[in-house]
């Protein structure tokens, strides 16, 4: 067996891990962990600097964006959200508030104006990507489709880039592949944002 067959099989059974701790959750510590999140996020100096921040409307068990875009949007910042696109690479389009959002592919909500291309993300002051876990190195587990890994190769090496984690997703070490692409901190809803060096 070789060392991809090895990660792969490792990332599939902390995936499955990830998904059944966060199936667990109650409302009430998702609510919290939403509100936390949104908070320690908008506190940060980068955030309260960006003009453009690429998010993303979570589906699912995924820490709650909802507040956290609509915060951006108020504030002012310029709001891009994923499109998936049918070979799984994302293209980028501008959020107009809650009621702009859509049905998408997968299950997902994706914004109803026009698309900017999937290099629209290069432009963003600050990236922020699902994660179900993310190591001391800034290692992300994501879902398996790679969208992510192709959109932060995108993004350059000043820009901040973020994971959205509950607690207990901020893990010591997790397999990786050649292709994944680290982000540069993650935030818990109790340790804030957390920076990888």
């Amino acid at each position: 067996m070789s060392d991809i067959e090895i990660d792969i099989d490792a990332k599939r059974a902390a995936r499955a891990s990830a998904l059944a701790a966060r199936s667990a959750l109650d409302p009430s510590t998702r609510t919290s962990a939403a509100r936390a999140l949104r908070d320690a996020l908008l506190a940060a100096p980068e955030m309260e600097m960006a003009g453009t921040v690429a998010a993303y409307a979570s589906v699912g068990d995924e820490p709650d964006t909802r507040g956290l875009l609509f915060a951006l949007w108020k504030r002012g910042a310029y709001v891009l959200l994923p499109l998936l696109l049918p070979d799984g690479d994302l293209d980028w389009a501008s959020y107009e508030g809650p009621d702009s959002l859509r049905p998408g592919p997968r299950g997902t909500l994706e914004p109803s104006e026009p698309p900017r291309g999937p290099g629209a993300v290069a432009s963003a002051d600050v990236v922020l990507a699902p994660a179900l876990a993310v190591d001391r190195t800034g290692t992300r587990l994501g879902r398996g489709g790679g969208s992510y890994d192709r959109a932060l190769a995108r993004v350059g090496p000043a820009i901040l880039t973020v994971a959205l984690l509950y607690d207990g997703e901020l893990v010591e070490a997790l397999p990786a592949e050649p292709h994944d692409r680290p982000v540069r901190a993650a935030v818990t809803p109790s340790a804030g944002l957390v920076r990888f060096s």
